[in-house]
């Protein structure tokens, strides 16, 4: 993979960004994924979430942010023409440097539960499966 592929993530990235994660299976979107707020996520989380383009065209992300304790990732997605690259696992690295540098020890993601192909990634990646937590969920 080449590396020189990536860079950080902008808000005008979002058209092809949202496309990507509507095309990717295991993506759950809603209105907090609106350009607006996407916007408001990156000015808040400055150089965390990254893209990987190739001519001209994104073909993986990363979102990721942090609340002074713990960072989260979101909307990891690779287009699946090119996945099995190490391109997701790149991405994932650059975020996860980023929050250690801001001294943020410990980070969580989300996943659906029939997600399988993130099952995997993220089980060989090192990532520790939780099943002694619950979410909640509340539309405001």
């Amino acid at each position: 993979m080449d590396k020189t592929c990536i860079r950080k993530m902008i808000v005008g990235d979002y058209e092809q960004m949202i496309t990507l994660w509507k095309n990717t299976p295991g993506i759950g979107l809603s209105d907090a994924d609106s350009k607006r707020n996407i916007n408001q996520f990156l000015e808040r989380n400055p150089g965390l979430s990254f893209i990987c383009e190739i001519d001209k065209r994104i073909i993986g992300t990363v979102l990721c942010g942090h609340d002074g304790r713990r960072g989260y990732i979101y909307h990891v997605a690779v287009d699946q023409a090119f996945r099995k690259q190490g391109i997701g696992k790149e991405l994932m690295t650059r975020s996860l440097e980023k929050l250690s540098h801001k001294r943020i020890a410990k980070c969580h993601l989300f996943l659906y539960s029939d997600n399988e192909d993130a099952i995997q990634f993220y089980d060989h990646a090192g990532w520790t499966k939780r099943s002694n937590l619950l979410i909640y969920s509340k539309n405001l």
